[in-house]
């Protein structure tokens, strides 16, 4: 039995979130650029997407480009955000076909504005598409979307807007990026690095973690469907204990 074969349908992750790791050093073994990497690493960000949506995951997140990736060398950054335009205008086509809403998260007014110049105008066609979100997270670090909702929320009880005691867990969802995301169920890192590098920090509370050897541009649907298959084998607890789960 495949792994496709072994996943139930009615317990799936409802929001999917993926640290893409491994495009340089999958570039580097093969004697490439860093670049030829990063191109194939786009072919399985289409490969995933197009398996979340056949099995019906409703939302994925996919961690694109940090606030520490901008430290890079200048003429990779530039690559990269060429390939974001590049695949941005590609894929268009497909989103629509597949009603698939683009999303994205991060400090976005620091990309060149090339890409954020396209990057809003696919998200704009895609607003109505009711099939699955996609969330790219660019220029995006967890560490400093806390820090912008702390200021918010603070200058809101400085101005009288609020008052401290008014502060909850729901006010605070409500001034994150992905105020309009469930939190995160199952989050995958591929290329053998168990970390979660600054990625969704506050989202990813109660979240499956699960770590991979296989380098992003080498990740298949049927790695996507192994974690799922083991993501279902665990027992999400939430703090209660398993005869709590049970009544």
């Amino acid at each position: 039995m495949t792994f496709l074969e072994q996943i139930d349908r009615e317990r799936l992750p409802v929001h999917l979130a993926v640290i893409m790791d491994g495009n340089g050093r999958w570039a580097s073994l093969k004697g490439l650029f860093r670049a030829s990497g990063h191109e194939r690493g786009a072919k399985a960000v289409r490969e995933i997407v197009e398996a979340c949506g056949k099995i019906g995951i409703p939302y994925l997140t996919l961690f694109a480009f940090s606030t520490e990736n901008w430290t890079r060398p200048r003429l990779e950054v530039e690559t990269l955000m060429k390939l974001l335009v590049s695949s941005l205008k590609k894929e268009i086509k497909t989103l629509q076909e597949n009603q698939i809403r683009l999303n994205a998260i991060g400090n976005l007014q620091a990309l060149p504005k090339a890409a954020h110049r396209e990057l809003m105008g696919v998200i704009e066609q895609t607003k109505g598409n009711d099939s699955m979100t996609l969330t790219l997270a660019l220029s995006y670090g967890s560490r400093q979307e806390i820090t912008k909702t702390i200021k918010e929320i603070s200058l809101k009880v400085k101005n009288n807007l609020i008052s401290p005691a008014s502060i909850d867990e729901e006010m605070i969802n409500n001034h994150l990026y992905t105020r309009d995301l469930p939190d995160v169920d199952l989050l995958i890192r591929t290329s053998g690095e168990q970390r979660i590098s600054n990625f969704l920090l506050w989202q990813i509370a109660y979240a499956e973690l699960y770590f991979t050897e296989t380098l992003w541009p080498d990740y298949t649907k049927d790695h996507l469907y192994e974690a799922i298959v083991d993501y279902q084998s665990r027992e999400r607890r939430f703090g209660k204990t398993s005869e709590q789960l049970k009544q």
